[in-house]
């Protein structure tokens, strides 16, 4: 029994490690390319997230994991004096999976029961990190004249880990890779 400890300490060690060095790629995903645009009854965005697949996570969607974007969008109006007040709060979410049997990937944006399936992988990548014409809110809440601003985030977040490890090693975090919040005002 004695021998057995110093084999799972390092295992453990050796493991956290290979975990945490996920969180190195957290850095380059940023969001790119937004506009705020509205249609008759919505206020549209429209976003690319760059840098948001990594080596690893390339290999866990190929070996067949399902991998989930949350894209949190918050409005909020501007007040002079006083603190600004948030209008709306959204969150939608792509989730990409990929089907080894039939060599195809299988993309769905929030949610959705139908999927749109890709035999390019940078077809689907793009896809997944793509925001196109996503209705932020209605807008007969918004008053005319008057300063706006969208804060934008997406999130990859944790992985579970087999066999009940994530309670053993709660300080692993497997991907975890985040945007800075993207702050974009505009007038309406």
């Amino acid at each position: 029994m004695l021998k057995k400890k110093p084999f799972l300490l390092l295992f453990l060690i050796i493991f956290s490690l290979f975990f945490c060095s996920v969180g190195i790629d957290a850095k380059k995903a940023l969001i790119k390319d937004v506009m705020i645009t509205n249609d008759v009854s919505h206020l549209l965005l429209y976003a690319r997230v760059s840098g948001c697949f990594t080596e690893k996570i390339d290999r866990a969607v190929y070996a067949g994991v399902p991998t989930t974007f949350t894209i949190l969008v918050d409005v909020f109006r501007e007040d002079d004096g006083q603190p600004d007040k948030r209008l709306s709060r959204i969150k939608v979410q792509h989730t990409i999976k990929y089907d080894n049997i039939k060599k195809i990937f299988n993309v769905s944006v929030d949610g959705q029961k139908s999927w749109v399936s890709f035999t390019n992988y940078n077809h689907a990548k793009q896809m997944m990190a793509d925001i196109n014409a996503l209705p932020v809110m209605v807008l007969n809440k918004l008053d005319k004249n008057h300063f706006y601003y969208l804060k934008l985030k997406v999130e990859l977040r944790k992985v579970k880990l087999p066999l009940h490890l994530e309670y053993l090693l709660f300080f692993v975090s497997f991907w975890d890779i985040e945007t800075d919040w993207h702050v974009e005002r505009f007038f309406y």
